[in-house]
């Protein structure tokens, strides 16, 4: 790992470190906020005592983490301008994620330190599309081709939908366990016995003088709980290892703007990928025309050596296919290559990723096609789209040393300020499991969702079905906080980013 860092200057190795200490402690209040969510339930359920509890969210989000995989880390990246991201090592690229970052963490520390469990992954989109919306300003392009529109209405889409269906399944779910979990055939005693889990306990205390849940129920309480940790770290964790991969390329690109542990057979598969959109652009010419009239106007009086020069011309695509070609075909690895050449076949990486993509957006594509440039393209990013696994183990403990730091806060509000009344066992079952699968979900089909707020409607499901009802300060605060998460991320990395460029 570290001759990766052996060519650098003191003063690069300085900002490098206070970079990542900057991506790191922006993990670190994530864990403040989201994975509180997590140990809320079990502590306040009994089922586990706090220093365990925390423990044991540290432990699954560090697997949830190394194990989740890399798509939604790239797929809140690729929320950002293409032209951004073939600028990530320059200044530019820096101050865009310094903006982002910064802007994060003024929102999240602010939200947690009131209590309030704010979304990270609201924050984070928020700041993406604010620096996205400053650039398009700064360089007075078009606003439309600054946001990548369908990916955006993708997320927000999963964003929306997931605390709604977080609501809906957790109420189903205590609609069913109180009609069919207690049935009136059973014996008197049988059915005593199963009403303990719709107790508070508090209640359980009282009646029983015990003050742990009943032991099947606290199996179940805690692992419901190990998977809210996991599915967070499988899903949030990602978020911060695409920060991190930006910061790095932008800082270091020598050693990370492609991945120099790349296989032979990774390389090859990306030679093949190139080879296949080639054939595919000859043989599919009109799709790709399509795609260049639909892009806005670029200067074409660039010379053509400038290609690798920061803009992706969809019109020049049979020449980047070309020089791409020149770039790969006799090479076995990145080491090979000089530091430009690097930089230069990440840029043609990506530019030939995004006219795929716009190309297989097309209405006439067939959906054999539209598989089929998606395996392609697929091959052709897995070389840059990667992270070392020292990044995912520095996230996940950033996520973890968070967690106990810094969890009481927003889970005093997910355990006691939600409900009129506390919180029973069933309800802390029900609003886990839902939590745990929803994000699961999400993370194998690469969505960003928010923990919190697919845990906090959960548990608001719950309530309303029970019919102990909601504390509306708490609900409207959590609403108001979601409401305005967005357009204010979206003001501050905006100036930011704005100020940053204006100072530089």
């Amino acid at each position: 790992m570290f001759h990766l860092f052996s060519d650098l200057e003191f003063s690069t190795i300085v900002l490098l470190v206070f970079a990542l200490l900057f991506v790191l402690f922006y993990e670190a209040i994530n864990g403040f906020h989201d994975t509180a969510n997590a140990v809320a339930t079990v502590i306040y359920t009994r089922a586990l005592k706090e220093q365990l509890a925390v423990f044991m969210a540290g432990v699954f989000n560090f697997f949830g983490v190394l194990l989740g995989g890399l798509s939604v880390a790239y797929a809140i990246v690729h929320l950002l301008p293409t032209d951004l991201l073939l600028n990530v090592s320059s200044t530019h690229g820096l101050a865009m994620v310094f903006s982002i970052l910064f802007a994060a963490i003024i929102w999240n520390l602010g939200t947690w330190y009131v209590g309030i469990p704010a979304s990270s992954s609201h924050t984070l989109i928020g700041s993406i599309i604010g620096v996205a919306l400053a650039n398009a300003f700064i360089m007075d392009t078009s606003i439309i081709d600054a946001l990548n529109i369908p990916k955006m209405i993708q997320i927000f889409l999963s964003l929306i939908i997931s605390p709604v269906i977080g609501l809906i399944i957790a109420g189903l779910m205590i609609f069913l366990l109180r009609k069919y979990w207690t049935r009136k055939s059973q014996s008197k005693k049988s059915s005593k016995k199963r009403e303990r889990i719709f107790m508070t306990p508090e209640q359980r205390e009282k009646l029983y003088g015990k003050k742990k849940p009943p032991f099947w129920i606290r199996i179940m309480l805690i692992i419901s709980a190990a998977g809210v940790s996991f599915s967070h770290g499988a899903n949030d964790g990602q978020k911060g290892i695409g920060l991190l991969m930006l910061v790095l390329m932008g800082i270091a690109p020598a050693g990370f703007i492609v991945n120099m542990s790349a296989s032979t057979y990774d390389i090859t598969n990306t030679r093949n990928a190139i080879h296949n959109i080639e054939d595919y652009f000859v043989t599919h010419n009109q799709d790709l025309t399509t795609v260049i009239g639909s892009q806005s106007t670029v200067d074409s009086s660039a010379p053509i050596s400038d290609l690798n020069q920061y803009h992706c011309d969809y019109s020049r695509s049979f020449i980047t296919l070309n020089i791409a070609n020149n770039l790969f075909n006799k090479m076995n690895d990145y080491e090979s290559l000089t530091v430009e050449q690097r930089s230069q076949a990440r840029r043609i990486l990506l530019c030939l990723s995004d006219t795929v993509s716009h190309v297989a957006k097309q209405p006439n594509i067939s959906s054999e096609d539209k598989q089929y440039l998606k395996s392609v393209n697929n091959d052709l990013l897995k070389t840059i789209e990667y992270a070392p696994i020292w990044i995912i183990i520095s996230v996940a403990s950033a996520l973890a040393i968070g967690t106990m730091i810094g969890w009481r806060r927003v889970a005093v509000t997910i355990g006691e300020k939600i409900g009129k009344k506390g919180m029973t066992y069933a309800q802390g079952v029900s609003a886990q499991i839902t939590t745990a699968l929803s994000i699961g979900i999400a993370s194998y089909t690469g969505m960003p969702v928010s923990t919190t707020q697919v845990l906090s409607s959960s548990v608001a499901g719950t309530m309303i079905v029970d019919g102990g009802g909601v504390q509306s300060k708490t609900i409207k605060n959590i609403a108001l906080t979601w409401i305005l998460t967005l357009p204010i991320s979206i003001l501050l990395s905006g100036s930011l980013f704005w100020l940053a460029q204006k100072l530089i």
